[in-house]
């Protein structure tokens, strides 16, 4: 009895001792029993501070979610700085948010420059870069940077479904490109040659311009003499304004084409003046905030409700409010699944095993996808056309793969 009784007590006491190891929390650097510490990188100064509101929703969301009570308990520290969109600048910051503030991760760093600059250092470092503000496809490579993972559909995904939508409606077009001179310009502007395939000939255009340029006057007066019926502008937002009003200056009516970068009605076709922006054409992932269509939905009143409570000073008509809003909700998404095991491996693992997720403010049968060995989680888009006072969605949804 006396060996029966203690063989019974240290199996006790061996249970006991295990039970703690078993719901033992785990964290790296940035992560606590009552914090979650979030670095971002922005261009809130410089030629790309349209982008800065992208910054403002997030940090709003977050200011939501923890008055909401946080992520299983954990409140969001949201540090965010200004590298003016300039590559040294964000190398700069990258280091100080990981060796200084010590956060967890790097989340939605915009601009396809400076995200290129900081992949090295933060792969190095095991330190994940999660859904750049960006759409290069370069974001989608887990085999040689597993700790970087993209977000929105990458550019080349988005120029082959504007040289599929030419070849279907525009077949004997002739092609005018005006493109940003860095990577985010000619990673799209690949997508559309490799989509044309045998009719690229079909561009018979192209100029490029510099983040520094004050304007594109001079590029778009040489596109127009090319005698070109189409114009695709790949551009950040004040450039893709300069565009649209340049070309309406010229007395040019080409089928305009923006990249989907620039498609705020508040942040480009008011600047660019509405009546010149009737007509262009673009893609969307998202619902465009000011469709009446959309007004109803309960998704809808949920970013509406966010709007007036917790970022009162935002433009409800800048769609840049939208995305920052429904990436903001991906992260979170991602941190819940993480649970106790706060780790920078385990942040990975649950980002890279998203299913059929939806998200309050994409589009209809528009889902997040990942796994381990696709780091693409928005894959789709829908052609859209703005009517003078708002965008309206047309056609089938898109893949780089077809309808």
């Amino acid at each position: 009895m006396k060996v029966a009784h203690w063989s019974f007590a240290a199996a006790l006491a061996s249970a006991l001792a295990a039970a703690p190891a078993l719901a033992q929390k785990v964290y790296d650097p940035g992560a606590s029993d009552t914090e979650i510490k979030i670095g971002n990188i922005m261009p809130y100064s410089g030629p790309a501070s349209a982008y800065a509101v992208i910054g403002k929703t997030e940090a709003a969301f977050f200011n939501k979610i923890n008055a909401e009570g946080g992520v299983n308990g954990r409140k969001i520290t949201f540090l965010s700085y200004d590298d003016g969109y300039a590559p040294p600048k964000a190398v700069e910051q990258a280091r100080r948010l990981v060796e200084n503030d010590q956060v967890l991760l790097i989340f939605q760093s915009l601009g396809t420059p400076s995200n290129s600059a900081i992949r090295g250092y933060l792969n190095d470092k095991k330190v994940p870069q999660l859904f750049p503000a960006s759409g290069a496809t370069e974001w989608a490579d887990p085999q040689h940077f597993p700790w970087t993972m993209g977000w929105q559909p990458n550019y080349q995904t988005e120029g082959r479904i504007y040289a599929q939508y030419l070849l279907d409606h525009t077949p004997d077009g002739k092609i005018a490109v005006l493109y940003q001179n860095d990577d985010y310009g000619k990673d799209l502007l690949k997508g559309v040659t490799d989509g044309l395939g045998a009719k690229a000939s079909m561009i018979v255009a192209q100029a490029s311009y510099e983040v520094s340029d004050p304007t594109v006057d001079q590029q778009m007066v040489q596109l127009h003499a090319s005698g070109a019926n189409v114009l695709i502008t790949i551009a950040t937002p004040k450039f893709a304004a300069q565009s649209i009003k340049k070309a309406a200056e010229l007395g040019w009516k080409p089928e305009h084409i923006i990249a989907n970068v620039a498609t705020s009605i508040g942040g480009v076709l008011e600047p660019a003046g509405l009546d010149n922006s009737k007509d262009l054409l673009s893609t969307a992932y998202l619902k465009e905030p000011s469709d009446p269509q959309w007004q109803t939905s309960s998704d809808f009143k949920e970013w509406s409700a966010f709007m007036d409570k917790y970022y009162p000073d935002g433009d409800r008509r800048n769609n840049l409010t939208v995305y920052g809003y429904v990436v903001s909700e991906l992260l979170v998404a991602v941190l819940k699944q993480c649970g106790d095991d706060l780790t920078r491996a385990n942040v990975m693992k649950q980002a890279a095993s998203l299913h059929d997720l939806q998200l309050g403010m994409l589009l209809p049968r528009i889902l997040v996808n990942t796994s381990p060995t696709d780091f693409r989680p928005l894959k789709q888009l829908q052609m859209e056309r703005f009517d003078g006072r708002m965008w309206r969605l047309f056609g089938p949804i898109r893949s780089d793969e077809g309808t």
